[in-house]
Protein backbone atom coordinates (compact mmCIF):
# COMPACT_ATOMS: atom_id res chain seq x y z
CA UNK A 1 0.00 0.00 0.00
CA UNK A 2 0.66 3.32 -0.61
CA UNK A 3 1.32 6.48 1.35
CA UNK A 4 1.71 10.04 1.06
CA UNK A 5 4.73 11.22 2.86
CA UNK A 6 6.13 14.76 3.07
CA UNK A 7 10.34 15.28 4.48
CA UNK A 8 10.48 17.35 6.95
CA UNK A 9 14.18 18.66 6.87
CA UNK A 10 16.59 18.69 3.84
CA UNK A 11 17.89 15.29 3.47
CA UNK A 12 20.86 13.74 1.49
CA UNK A 13 19.78 10.19 0.84
CA UNK A 14 21.86 7.22 -0.94
CA UNK A 15 18.71 5.73 -3.53
CA UNK A 16 18.85 2.38 -4.89
CA UNK A 17 18.03 2.49 -8.64
CA UNK A 18 18.30 -1.09 -9.45
CA UNK A 19 20.28 -4.13 -8.07
CA UNK A 20 22.96 -3.45 -10.77
CA UNK A 21 23.35 -0.22 -10.60
CA UNK A 22 25.86 1.93 -7.74
CA UNK A 23 23.49 3.81 -5.13
CA UNK A 24 22.81 7.23 -6.00
CA UNK A 25 23.27 10.20 -3.89
CA UNK A 26 20.17 12.55 -3.80
CA UNK A 27 18.74 15.59 -1.99
CA UNK A 28 15.39 15.36 -0.81
CA UNK A 29 13.98 19.04 -0.06
CA UNK A 30 11.58 19.96 2.99
CA UNK A 31 8.02 19.86 2.33
CA UNK A 32 8.53 17.35 -0.84
CA UNK A 33 5.49 14.93 -0.98
CA UNK A 34 6.04 11.50 -2.51
CA UNK A 35 4.38 8.23 -2.72
CA UNK A 36 6.27 5.83 -0.64
CA UNK A 37 5.41 2.00 1.00
CA UNK A 38 6.96 1.88 4.20
CA UNK A 39 9.00 -0.63 5.62
CA UNK A 40 9.46 -0.05 9.45
CA UNK A 41 11.80 -1.35 11.58
CA UNK A 42 14.00 -0.66 15.11
CA UNK A 43 17.71 0.25 14.53
CA UNK A 44 20.06 0.27 17.69
CA UNK A 45 22.28 3.27 17.85
CA UNK A 46 24.65 4.97 20.56
CA UNK A 47 22.01 6.94 21.68
CA UNK A 48 19.17 3.95 22.31
CA UNK A 49 16.78 2.57 19.83
CA UNK A 50 15.43 4.67 16.31
CA UNK A 51 12.36 3.83 14.50
CA UNK A 52 13.19 4.03 10.70
CA UNK A 53 11.83 2.91 7.71
CA UNK A 54 12.89 1.70 4.44
CA UNK A 55 10.55 3.96 1.88
CA UNK A 56 9.61 2.21 -1.83
CA UNK A 57 9.44 4.71 -3.94
CA UNK A 58 6.55 4.74 -6.81
CA UNK A 59 8.70 5.43 -9.28
CA UNK A 60 11.23 1.93 -8.36
CA UNK A 61 13.48 3.48 -6.22
CA UNK A 62 14.42 2.58 -2.76
CA UNK A 63 15.38 4.63 0.35
CA UNK A 64 16.67 2.47 3.55
CA UNK A 65 17.25 3.41 6.83
CA UNK A 66 15.33 6.59 6.58
CA UNK A 67 14.05 7.93 10.48
CA UNK A 68 10.80 8.80 11.45
CA UNK A 69 11.41 12.15 12.33
CA UNK A 70 12.48 13.00 8.90
CA UNK A 71 8.84 12.54 7.36
CA UNK A 72 5.37 13.04 8.01
CA UNK A 73 2.47 11.02 6.66
CA UNK A 74 0.00 13.27 4.86
CA UNK A 75 -3.20 11.18 4.09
Amino acid sequence: MYHSIEFATDMPVDLEISPKQPLERVLLRCRTKMLAQVRPYVVEMLSGPVEVADLFFDDGTTARGIPFSRFSFTD
